[in-house]
């Protein structure tokens, strides 16, 4: 086992404390990455508050990583050291049922193994990218193109592949109305690819506070679901709807803003279940669907996409010892629209 630096919570309660974490030596398949830069997820803080379900304390999170390859296994074949690569919100799976063979590996039916938290094939729990070093199977690291800002790219690994993956299964594109709810870190990524793949794209907000952002990265449209008029006056409007808050929605609501075989893709995860009125889907034909992330193919796919079309998150950039604090941010909306912390300050 190797040492690795890293900021870890003991317990659902405890703040973020720096110390060390242990790495598996570098294997026949494993890329050894020096961490540069990690996005900071309200997943994490969902987890490490033991908000969905039991959490193997102590626990270092984050699940949007870049960084440089610094070594590699004897049989690794589609990564070498300097190499600037990412890793996500798995790094393993069961590669051998149907769901891995299709390149859909994020719905393993035998479970995928999670960047943190989870068991790992080797019997050890994961631990995220809030810190130095990762060691990772070459089939879960990605390669960062070199169009994509370096200290913009980790939220991709996660915000990024959240909200392409189902517009792209959904069919956004040219001639379709797609609505987003929520600017924040999902929210503002979903606009900015909708966007790009030749959609007319609407944002619904709470309020209006974040409409010129919302029209500066790419919107057409922006409307406050506070105003009940809002939904009146979009009522069988939208082809598509993502829902990227992780908030109690009135679901009813949203769903009579769907016209017909249209679609509302949950995003979000709400720690609370939300509640579906039936009655609601059959006007219209409608349905409520939910989508993970990505495939490591598809997540590939993600990233040259906006390498191609300029795209990258919108990020403030903090220092290790920030964390705490930017959770706090995070919890009060006040993040604009990601934060990325600077691995190098990690205490060495």
């Amino acid at each position: 086992m190797s040492v690795a630096t890293a900021y870890t919570a003991a317990a659902a309660d405890a703040p973020l404390e720096p110390g060390t974490i242990e790495r598996r030596e570098v294997g026949p398949k494993d890329v050894l990455i020096e961490i540069a830069w990690a996005g900071i997820c309200h997943s994490d803080i969902h987890t490490v508050r033991g908000e969905w379900g039991a959490v193997p304390y102590p626990l270092t999170v984050g699940h949007e990583i870049v960084g440089i390859v610094t070594e590699v296994g004897a049989e690794v074949t589609r990564h070498r050291a300097g190499d600037r690569v990412g890793v996500g919100c798995m790094v393993n799976s069961c590669r051998e049922c149907a769901n891995c063979q299709a390149g859909q590996e994020q719905y393993c039916l035998n479970g995928n193994v999670g960047t943190y938290g989870a068991r790992d094939r080797d019997g050890t729990i994961t631990q995220g990218g809030y810190s130095s070093h990762v060691v990772v199977d070459e089939d879960f690291v990605l390669r960062v193109p070199e169009a994509i800002p370096f200290e913009k790219a980790a939220p991709l690994l996660c915000a990024g592949i959240t909200t392409y993956s189902p517009l792209r299964h959904w069919g956004a594109g040219p001639g379709k109305n797609v609505a987003v709810v929520g600017l924040g870190g999902l929210g503002h990524m979903g606009v900015k690819i909708a966007h790009a793949l030749g959609a007319e794209v609407t944002v619904l907000s709470q309020s209006l506070r974040k409409k010129d952002d919302g029209l500066a990265l790419g919107a057409d449209h922006y409307y406050a679901t506070s105003d009940p008029a809002t939904f009146e006056k979009l009522a069988n409007s939208f082809d598509l709807i993502l829902n990227t808050v992780s908030a109690p929605l009135d679901t009813g609501a949203f769903l009579g803003m769907l016209a017909l075989d249209a679609t509302m893709i949950n995003v979000g995860a709400p720690p609370e279940p939300l509640p579906i009125q039936v009655f609601s889907l059959f006007n219209n034909r409608r349905s409520f669907a939910g989508s993970s992330i990505g495939g490591i193919r598809e997540t590939q796919e993600m990233l040259d996409f906006c390498a191609e079309h300029g795209i990258a998150p919108e990020v403030e950039l903090i220092a290790a010892d920030q964390i705490n604090e930017a959770w706090d941010r995070v919890l009060a909306s006040d993040v604009r629209f990601r934060f990325v912390i600077d691995s190098s300050t990690l205490p060495r």
